[in-house]
């Protein structure tokens, strides 16, 4: 199957998105005029004009009549279609973008794996049975982690849990290849995995659910310790 070829407004907006995250349109600051921007673009001023109206939707510029087009400040203004763009942004997010993530992450999955193992036991149990095929490989590792996280968001019931995390999908698998590249956080992990499986065998929610969140809480803090100032675009 041959892949098509973005569209001219679909790569404009990538672009614009691309240039407010790394810094050459900062936040507060106007872009150029539409003439001079499409002009730079290679675009007409009517694609531009689309692109620009779906920027200010999603939080990222605000249009004002007479005036030049604002860049946003995202972090505050934004919405959840900024999170999805920003996690696909893997080479030009904030230094501390993934630390606050990871934060979040704490907050949310004790909560969702508390009502995945009470609601749906079994379902976690086969799940975690999968641990008899994981390879001991960064790669192995990061995909059997998205895939437990998510599938906890789906049984807890909750579709807020899952649309949240399925938005960070693309940064999940670049933070997850990067980190699981450590024996120590691998071995962390594997621990884990059987920790949660002794949990969820005894239909226990609420040790699952301590047990989640001081994972998390160490996991945040192994993080801290192998890639604080580690850029996890390059691997």
């Amino acid at each position: 199957m041959w892949t098509p070829p973005e569209k001219p407004s679909e790569l404009t907006e990538n672009r614009l998105v691309t240039a407010i995250i790394d810094g050459t349109f900062p936040a507060g600051t106007n872009l150029p005029g539409e003439r001079d921007l499409a002009a730079q673009l290679g675009i007409t001023r009517p694609t531009l004009r689309t692109v620009l109206q779906r920027l200010a939707r999603d939080g990222w510029v605000e249009i004002r009549q007479g005036k030049p087009t604002r860049v946003r400040n995202y972090w505050e203004e934004g919405n959840l279609a900024v999170l999805v763009a920003v996690a696909m942004h893997a080479s030009s997010v904030p230094p501390d973008f993934v630390q606050n993530l990871l934060s979040v992450r704490i907050l949310m999955s004790p909560a969702y794996g508390r009502l995945a193992v009470e609601r749906n036991p079994q379902e976690v149990i086969h799940i975690l049975q999968d641990l008899e095929n994981l390879k001991d490989s960064a790669e192995d590792y990061a995909r059997f982690d998205w895939k437990l996280h998510q599938k906890l968001t789906i049984l807890s019931g909750n579709p807020v849990f899952t649309l949240f995390i399925n938005s960070v999908q693309g940064l999940y698998e670049v933070v997850g290849g990067a980190y699981f590249c450590h024996p120590e956080t691998r071995a962390h992990s594997l621990g884990f995995y059987k920790s949660l499986m002794e949990c969820t065998s005894q239909k226990d929610g609420e040790a699952a659910q301590a047990l989640i969140e001081r994972i998390m809480r160490e996991s945040s803090e192994l993080w801290q310790k192998h890639f604080k100032n580690r850029n996890i675009a390059a691997g």
